[in-house]
């Protein structure tokens, strides 16, 4: 499960992570962004590595990490040291964005070729974290005897709706990562990650799976969507409208019910980007969700 984090200081901080830690969900989440939509964002490594550090247990998943904006050698660096800090407890969930092209434009990126240099980006990474040399000449890095020590033991997750970012996470990946598809998508997308996957010859792949949602919670469904629509409008500046179908609100036994088939689909996590009237009512009702999905 995900919870938004968003607080004030370090000690709101600690204790929101020992309530969501408490309340039985299984990770907490951050986004990342740049500068989006006027400059809002905050680096998701950064963020992750502070909150890694304020909880002993707790893992912490980037949904998602826009790599094709960063150099994966200076990503494999943070990569180690957040593996060093907190052994086991990131989940690098990374994606291309693009809600926002200008995000693209000021880190000097064209957002045309956004998915070539996730590609190359990935390419790269992923040999980079084994801690062992690596020589690239691409369309976008030139690296000779490039090494970050030590490895760095990270599951890469790809997020994206599209059937290049599916590829990808077959082909680059540990799994797939949707968001805004449909249960039968999900299936569908799996398996084609999957076959990718096998035709790439991978030895390695884990197939871990889920989809991040955002959804609103309330005494009814009527207040659960008062709670989510206006944020999703704020946060991506296009009309509610146009993620409803893909968005759960309500109590927690109506997002429960809205989730369910995405678990017989084969979802093993989800990132629940949760709004409610507070802090407390979203970590019980996310905690709530969980709980109803575990025992279904």
């Amino acid at each position: 499960m995900f919870m938004p984090f968003s607080v004030n200081g370090p000690d709101e901080s600690a204790t929101r992570l020992a309530q969501i830690a408490d309340a039985g969900i299984d990770h907490v989440g951050i986004g990342d962004h740049v500068s989006f939509f006027g400059g809002l964002g905050f680096d998701g490594l950064i963020r992750g590595a502070a909150l890694a550090a304020m909880h002993p247990t707790l893992p912490v998943y980037t949904g998602i990490y826009l790599l094709p904006l960063r150099h994966p050698v200076l990503v494999a660096r943070q990569l180690s040291d957040i593996a060093q800090l907190a052994p086991g407890r990131l989940i690098f969930g990374v994606g291309v964005g693009g809600e926002d092209r200008h995000e693209s434009e000021v880190c000097g990126v064209d957002p045309a070729t956004r998915g070539r240099r996730m590609n190359e980006c990935l390419t790269v990474l992923r040999q980079l974290v084994t801690g062992q040399p690596v020589t690239h000449h691409g369309e976008f890095f030139n690296l000779t005897d490039a090494v970050v020590a030590p490895a760095a033991s990270v599951p890469i997750i790809v997020g994206g709706r599209s059937d290049a970012a599916v590829r990808r996470a077959g082909v680059l990946g540990d799994g797939w990562l949707g968001i805004w598809n449909s249960p039968t998508r999900f299936a569908s997308a799996t398996a084609q990650a999957a076959e990718a996957a096998e035709q790439a010859g991978r030895t390695d792949w884990a197939g871990r799976h889920g989809m991040q949602v955002w959804c609103g919670f309330g005494a009814t469904r009527e207040a659960g969507r008062a709670q989510v629509a206006p944020a999703m409008e704020l946060m991506y500046q296009i009309p509610f409208q146009r993620f409803e179908k893909y968005t759960p609100y309500g109590t927690p036994e109506d997002v429960a019910e809205f989730l369910a088939p995405y678990v017989e689909a084969g979802c093993g996590e989800f990132n629940l980007i949760a709004q409610a009237a507070d802090a407390d009512q979203t970590i019980a009702a996310v905690a709530a969700v969980r709980k109803l999905l575990v025992s279904s």
